[in-house]
């Protein structure tokens, strides 16, 4: 059918022809862009070598099969001796205060002797006299002037006035506190003219040859674990990072009414630090049974992606990191008891564990700081500017 309309078939002339024709290189020119992406794509340019991940290693260890059982306790002193009269009165002296040093023999305090004195003079006269009673009774019965009765009961009288003469010598010699041992005074617990009763305690020695103990409680199904000679780990705030050996001495068969709970004792062995009675000590217990079998132990850093008792680490495998499915059997202080996934010996992913990826390139470094993920400064010199100000903090690191 022809075009009826002749202003369109004018608009299609020569004009129209050349315009078409600078128009028909751009779709062509968008192709070919096209295709030259599409082939950059296909073939990407080589990247940057993977760079490893900076970490620091440890090896498992083999530990008890049971975990250790933890209890606070206090330092004292093996043999403390509460010292006291054995009759009441007046305090009339005491030479020591608390801290004092003391030598076995040395007088520590005294009461008022002036009653306890003139109790045994009135026993001693007492006693001559039932005496001089007797041998003149024995005279008169060698003149058949008094029955035999008669003289037994002098004899009986005099044997009782001798014994009322030693027993106030002998409460006249305690009357005085003097150091039985070599010791330190603990606690000095009344002081000059006060009154005590008979027995009271007036002094806490301890003695300096019987060593230290500590002294704690434990619940019943813990108690049952122990045996005499379990080793034992002493750790106190007063000396952080000593951990001091120990060993079960002392363990109690009745509990304690009011709390229920078992007193157990144990001795430090040789202890190289100045210790006193009263410092709070945390006691690591570990129980005969626990030597029965073993574990292996990792750092708690190691172990990733916790479920309940299942967890993973990383072991090292050449400079890679290789992801391991483990079983936690229990947690004791900084470290993971695990009951299967790995053997003791084994090298293991500790700082920077939490970051890693199965196979993944690894580094190992010393300074925890170095490892990836740490909030540490690092301990490394900082580098040199314009004005070398790290200069001398290198000669005195060198120094």
């Amino acid at each position: 059918m022809e075009d009826s309309n002749p202003i369109a078939t004018r608009t299609a002339g020569p004009g129209a022809t050349r315009r078409s024709a600078a128009r028909a290189p751009l779709p062509r020119l968008l192709a070919g862009m096209l295709v030259t992406t599409l082939a950059a794509c296909s073939h990407p340019e080589p990247t940057m070598a993977e760079r490893p991940t900076p970490v620091r290693i440890a090896a498992a260890t083999s530990g008890p099969a049971t975990p250790p059982i933890a209890a606070i306790g206090q330092v004292a002193s093996k043999d403390e001796m509460r010292l006291s009269f054995k009759l009441g009165g007046v305090v009339r002296r005491i030479a020591v205060q608390e801290g004092d040093e003391v030598k076995q023999g040395q007088r520590l305090a005294e009461i008022e002797l002036a009653e306890v004195s003139a109790q045994v003079e009135q026993a001693r006269q007492l006693a001559d006299k039932a005496q001089r009673d007797f041998e003149r009774g024995e005279r008169l019965h060698d003149d058949q002037v008094i029955s035999l009765e008669q003289l037994q009961d002098l004899r009986t009288q005099a044997s009782v006035a001798r014994a009322a003469l030693n027993s106030a010598q002998f409460n006249l010699g305690f009357s005085t506190i003097i150091a039985p041992r070599d010791g330190v005074v603990l606690r000095k617990l009344v002081e000059e003219r006060e009154q005590v009763a008979p027995g009271a305690p007036v002094l806490v020695l301890g003695a300096r040859d019987g060593g230290y103990v500590v002294r704690l409680a434990l619940a019943d199904r813990e108690v049952v674990q122990l045996k005499l000679g379990d080793p034992a780990e002493v750790r106190m705030d007063a000396y952080p990072g000593r951990v001091l050996p120990a060993r079960v001495t002392e363990i109690s068969r009745a509990a304690e009414e009011r709390s229920g709970l078992f007193p157990i004792e144990v001795r430090l062995e040789s202890p190289q630090l100045a210790l006193a009675s009263g410092l709070v000590a945390k006691v690591a217990l570990s129980p005969s049974s626990s030597r029965a079998g073993s574990l292996t132990y990792v750092p708690i850093a190691a172990v990733v992606e916790g479920d309940r008792d299942r967890a993973s680490v990383f072991v090292l495998a050449d400079d890679r990191a290789k992801r391991r499915p483990v079983r936690v059997a229990f947690i004791a202080a900084d470290q993971v008891a695990l009951a299967e996934g790995l053997a003791p010996g084994e090298t293991i992913v500790t700082d920077g564990a939490l970051y890693l990826q199965d196979d993944e390139r690894i580094s190992v470094v010393k300074d925890p700081a170095q490892a990836v993920g740490s909030v540490l400064p690092p301990d490394v010199p900082e580098p040199s500017s314009d004005r070398d100000t790290t200069a001398p903090s290198r000669t005195a690191r060198q120094g």
